[in-house]
């Protein structure tokens, strides 16, 4: 048996592997910045040839640039304030935990300061910081973002428009922020790791650093207590039709002020997503007609209960007393499965993720049946897509074969 096979071990061995393993690493962790801290203190990067720690990491130990930032930086945080090696070790910390830590880490309150942070995730961190140590708002800003020129061949697209809102890239336009008398804030702990820095940052105070350049990706940073910066990318499209937003809104928001716009667009925004998801409405009518034992439909008044009642979360509970915490791609789930006479009124009907319903339905029917659901309604769902050329009433009809057969869905088995 290969020594990295793992299909041979029952569920409760694997989990237990698992949970003895991470100890393992965690340990592992701690001991290397250990090593680590000790060798940039005693500068033994220099005799094997490199100029700094984190070439030392990135040329010798073969880590990523990251890995290298992260890990000096939480060595010699850890260095000032052993502790620090102690929870890494027995997981009260994880590394980035640290890392985010690290600029606020003062001698008088520091062991506060990580006991605050003990078993918490990156986000809870986050707002940890945020509540600690406010930082005020950004400035709207948005600009243009270069496009890398596209390859040969390829049809040139409408270039986006980045709505930065970091702390980052507030920090690039300090003139603006000057007019409102703000200090700029201290750029956030990613933007500390340059090479630069690393290499010869030994007091480990909060560091000036050039902004990050924008990424694709959206983010939403807490900044204070009730506070978020947020950085997204928008087409040519979307930045066209949040300028006619602020047009048709005139005066009544501030001229250039971004956040006001979405504020009201997600205020139009939510009440239609709730209308769709479980039929919400200011003026609920009382349900005429009980729901058909041989019908999947669940009437609105039911929808909108149980939405209520399990407060827009997964009901799935562990054997330990865990609660699954999605509140995205939630359904509407039979209690008693339908195919086995489940009902659609209130008390028959909970919230539960795709993951878990599938998790039920598995442990129902059995994971090979569903399987083969699941190929039989993509089967279907393929067969029922229609040809391009398609007249209208052939659309519809592919469309109602397409929802005959998504009523078949092996997801909607359990429920």
């Amino acid at each position: 048996m290969e020594r990295y096979a793992r299909s041979h071990l029952a569920n409760q061995t694997l989990l237990q592997y698992a949970a003895t393993h991470l100890g393992q690493e965690r340990g592992s962790t701690a001991e290397l910045l250990a090593d680590l801290a000790e060798i940039d203190e005693r500068k033994l990067y220099r005799p094997a040839g490199y100029e700094s720690m984190y070439e030392y990491c990135v040329g010798e130990l073969h880590l990523s640039e990251q890995a290298a930032y992260r890990r000096i930086l939480a060595a010699r945080t850890a260095r000032r304030f052993p502790a620090i090696f102690g929870a890494l070790a027995d997981g009260r910390l994880h590394l980035t935990a640290v890392v985010l830590l690290a600029p606020h880490l003062r001698g008088a309150t520091a062991d506060e300061l990580l006991a605050a942070a003990t078993h918490q995730s990156k986000a809870a961190i986050e707002r940890l910081l945020a509540a600690r140590f406010p930082r005020p708002d950004m400035v709207s800003w948005v600009a243009p973002v270069p496009m890398s020129p596209p390859a040969q061949g390829t049809a040139l697209q409408a270039e986006p428009v980045a709505v930065q809102l970091s702390s980052a890239i507030v920090a690039v336009v300090p003139t603006a922020l000057a007019g409102r008398g703000t200090e700029p804030p201290a750029a956030p702990a990613e933007a500390q790791l340059s090479p630069a820095i690393v290499a010869g940052q030994h007091a480990l105070e909060p560091a000036s650093a050039p902004p990050a350049p924008v990424g694709p990706r959206s983010r939403v940073q807490p900044l204070a207590p009730q506070r978020f910066g947020v950085q997204f990318t928008m087409s040519q499209s979307e930045y066209d039709d949040l300028r006619y937003a602020q047009a048709l809104l005139g005066h009544q928001v501030p001229a250039g002020d971004v956040a006001p716009v979405f504020a009201r667009a997600l205020k139009a925004l939510i009440p239609q997503l709730e209308r769709q998801k479980f039929a919400a409405t200011p003026k609920p009518r009382p349900g005429r007609r009980a729901s058909r034992a041989d019908t999947r439909h669940i009437p609105a008044e039911v929808k909108r209960a149980v939405w209520e009642r399990d407060g827009a979360q997964c009901t799935f509970v562990s054997q330990s007393g865990h609660r699954c915490t999605a509140r995205t791609g939630l359904e509407f789930d039979h209690v008693q499965e339908f195919a086995r006479g489940g009902e659609a009124t209130v008390s028959g009907i909970r919230l539960r993720c795709h993951a878990h319903n599938q998790f039920e339905a598995e442990r129902t029917f059995g994971p090979e049946f569903m399987h083969n659901k699941r190929l039989a309604a993509a089967e279907a769902r393929a067969a029922a897509k229609p040809h391009p050329g398609a007249t209208e009433r052939q659309r519809a009809a592919a469309k109602a074969h397409a929802y005959a057969a998504a009523c078949e869905r092996p997801s909607a088995a359990p429920g």
